[in-house]
């Protein structure tokens, strides 16, 4: 890649405890990584409009609220179509290891649980990304 990988940051629905996102935000930009942070309470529209805006090559969700299986499916319909499917979606948060697998069939390419080491997720956007 010719450039920095673009990362937007989101925090999609009410959830307004954004810790763990600016802990990601601060990692991947001390990693090279261009990133840019949507803030609190973004609709899927909002962010999928700020993906597309700043020609973003991954999307990474935060989500602590429990929303996680209504906010990514419309996330990723707005995704298709917008034409911007092959943006990579990368998700965070709360999430029940029963769901990891429907979330992961809908398009979302790796999921984080509290806990996950940040090495390796800026390894996992480097890997995927860097072709």
């Amino acid at each position: 890649m010719d450039r920095p990988i673009r990362v937007v940051v989101a925090k999609p629905g009410l959830d307004g405890h954004d810790r763990g996102a600016k802990i990601i935000a601060r990692t991947l930009r001390d990693a090279g990584m261009e990133v840019i942070y949507t803030g609190l309470h973004q609709t899927p529209e909002q962010i999928v409009e700020t993906v597309i805006q700043e020609d973003a090559d991954a999307v990474g969700l935060s989500i602590l609220s429990g929303a996680h299986m209504t906010l990514v499916p419309r996330i990723m319909e707005l995704l298709r179509e917008q034409g911007a499917d092959d943006v990579l979606v990368v998700l965070g948060g709360t999430i029940p290891a029963d769901d990891i697998p429907v979330l992961k069939e809908q398009g979302v390419a790796e999921v984080y649980t509290p806990g996950a080491p940040t090495a390796e997720i800026v390894d996992f956007l480097e890997t995927r990304l860097a072709s």
